[in-house]
């Protein structure tokens, strides 16, 4: 959880063309190269109750996509998942806007941070349930994981900024909100896409691990609770597997979003 160095890098560009293709085309070899070192794994081992192949995930994941408590499962979770780590994004960045103008700010939030980061998730997970109801555990336990990585990655990138253009800008008398779009605006965004990608990440298994922990009711964490009481490996595998596209999918979703707002904000008024 704690926000380090290669955290706060700022994200390297697209790459287009061509050589984004063949980017791409080197993920799906190595996607398709594990799955086959499973699934010869899978057949050394020829123990489905040890390791089950891909196909016999595949073929669970494809009976459970035909039923409606999947598709419920899958959306409760989401929904609280990504609600906690919008809410993180949300009070991140502003907590983070603060600190960066005032240093009494930062003064007062770093310990507050710093004992969000240190304090072991388990930990939240049972003050959680002391406090409120295990349906809102996934919410509040992602938010509390996402925050820091959120708060401390834009922080960075409002100091990273360019100190003779912020100069520039006060000489010339500079309208905040142009300022804020020309200058804040592109020297935040690599340091806030770089840290989203880790807060999901963090999110997704954070909110998860507290599903399985405080099993609510028709939640992704109680099916994998239930895969695992009943010795069904093929289930647990597939849940995972779902738990792995959901978040790649909602990071990518994201990400595009962001470039795409950030992209009007330059845009606006030009």
């Amino acid at each position: 959880m704690t926000s380090t160095g290669e955290e706060t890098r700022p994200t390297p560009a697209r790459r287009l063309g061509p050589g984004g293709g063949v980017a791409t085309g080197r993920v799906v070899i190595a996607v398709l190269f594990w799955l086959a070192v499973w699934q010869v794994a899978s057949m050394a081992i020829a123990q489905d109750l040890l390791l089950v192949s891909p196909v016999d995930v595949l073929a669970t994941l494809l009976t459970q996509v035909q039923t409606a408590p999947f598709w419920s499962s899958v959306a409760y979770s989401f929904v609280r998942i990504v609600g906690g780590f919008l809410l993180a994004l949300g009070a991140g960045t502003l907590l983070a806007g603060l600190a960066g103008h005032s240093a009494v700010a930062r003064t007062l939030l770093a310990p507050l941070v710093l004992v969000i980061k240190s304090v072991p998730v388990v930990s939240f997970i049972i003050l959680v349930l002391i406090w409120a109801s295990s349906g809102s555990l996934s919410v509040v336990i992602s938010f509390l994981i996402a925050l820091p990585v959120v708060y401390t990655n834009v922080l960075e990138g409002i100091d990273q900024r360019d100190a003779k253009l912020l100069e520039m800008a006060h000489v010339f008398r500079i309208p905040p909100w142009r300022r804020w779009r020309a200058i804040d605006v592109p020297a935040v965004l690599p340091y806030l896409q770089s840290g989203s990608r880790i807060a999901i990440g963090l999110a997704w298994k954070s909110g998860v691990a507290a599903e399985v922990i405080g099993l609510p009711q028709g939640s992704i964490g109680e099916q994998l609770y239930q895969s695992k009481i009943f010795l069904s490996t093929a289930e647990l595998f597939s849940w995972t597997l779902v738990i792995v596209l959901l978040a790649f999918a909602f990071e990518r979703a994201f990400l595009f979003a962001l470039r795409v707002a950030s992209d009007r904000v330059r845009d606006w008024g030009e």
